[in-house]
């Protein structure tokens, strides 16, 4: 299976990252790639809650939905948007999306772990006072390939891998939008750590760059396989694209090997 990652540096306005993420999901497309995967808030990067709400939606009136169904149908792959929010309610969803090549949704997830945390001595987080957390996992497929979807903060509970490596998951993904201070210190080690584990590939597609919000992320984008090893990535934090041809037999190689994700005991 042939695979692509979309790095980005979303701003404030939806409009113009629709079109930068469609432009860089048409290049990996265009290299081949059948299933395309896109960072954690493609369609907006705003850490102010009243702006953010001013320019989000409902799911059924948010034209990025539209926008990115309509294309997977064009392209006619499948497309794993890492997240947008949107509203619900009075608090707001962190919601990741599979669209099938009919431009169909097979599969949403919403982020389940809210990233509030003290990540520096100036740089801190709390999103479990804008955003509703998920209320447990989702799986999808493209064809008998079963993926697991996570986001971003997620990557430091690895009972949720393991819960997606017991149920038959082969890919498991991870967008995120990690900060630089975490992303130096623990982006590659987590990442590598959850595909050992689970014995799954993990696709990690990531915000990079300083952002017009004031943000700074940290990108890095890659493609591990479930022996831990990275097969493609991005090694910078700036906009781009990566392709990588994936071997799912390698999933049944690497757990024979080593079965601890089978193990069901508490400890």
């Amino acid at each position: 299976m042939k695979v692509g990652l979309v790095q980005l540096c979303s701003g404030i306005t939806v409009s113009e990252n629709i079109a930068e993420t469609s432009r860089l999901i048409r290049a990996a497309a265009a290299d081949g790639a059948a299933l395309v995967a896109t960072p954690e808030m493609t369609h907006l990067v705003q850490k102010h809650k009243e702006d953010l709400l001013s320019k989000i939606s409902p799911q059924d009136k948010e034209p990025a939905v539209r926008a990115f169904a309509d294309l997977a149908k064009e392209l006619e792959i499948d497309l794993l948007i890492g997240s947008m929010a949107l509203k619900e309610g009075e608090k707001i969803a962190n919601r990741a999306f599979h669209f099938t090549p009919d431009g169909v949704i097979k599969a949403c997830y919403d982020k389940i772990h809210l990233f509030d945390a003290q990540v520096s001595d100036t740089e801190s987080y709390r999103e479990s006072s804008t955003y509703t957390a998920g209320e447990g996992p989702v799986m999808t497929a493209v064809g008998q390939t079963k993926i697991g979807l996570s986001i971003c903060y997620d990557l430091r509970f690895p009972a949720l891998y393991r819960y997606y490596a017991q149920e038959g998951a082969e890919i498991v993904t991870i967008p995120a939008a990690f900060t630089v201070p975490t992303g130096r210190a623990h982006w590659d080690i987590l990442l590598r750590a959850r595909a050992i584990e689970s014995g799954s590939y993990v696709l990690a597609a990531a915000q990079g760059g300083a952002h017009e919000d004031g943000r700074r992320t940290w990108g890095r984008s890659k493609v591990i396989d479930p022996w831990g090893e990275i097969v493609a990535e991005l090694d910078h934090d700036r906009p781009g694209h990566v392709v990588a041809e994936i071997d799912l037999s390698q999933v049944s190689k690497a757990r024979k090997r080593i079965p601890a994700w089978a193990d069901t005991r508490p400890f």
